[in-house]
């Protein structure tokens, strides 16, 4: 179950996704596959090319790329879901979700 993130946030990673930009869009998550992890980050870039590239840049399986269309997407959790953001800027995303 995906909470946190207003509307307009989503509609705006939709955009950027939909133009082949790669998009960070990160939200509090509750999956009890997963215990202790309270929040994913979703990376998303319909050009899958780029996206695989991605992948492999960060130490990551471009196998784990959700490839469903419109909006090809990779998730990011845990102590790698920090990491990137970190490397990324996206302190704001870390603060906000308390990754």
């Amino acid at each position: 179950m995906a909470f946190g993130i207003k509307r307009q946030e989503l509609t705006e990673w939709k955009e950027r996704v939909s133009r082949g930009d790669l998009a960070y869009l990160t939200h509090f998550w509750i999956d009890n596959r997963f215990p202790g992890i309270t929040s994913v980050t979703k990376v998303g870039c319909a050009d899958l090319n780029r996206l695989e590239h991605w992948c492999t840049e960060h130490g990551l399986d471009p196998r784990y790329i959700h490839r469903r269309q419109p909006f090809p997407h990779f998730d990011l959790l845990g102590r790698k879901q920090k990491e990137i953001l970190m490397q990324e800027g996206l302190t704001d995303h870390i603060q906000r979700f308390h990754i």
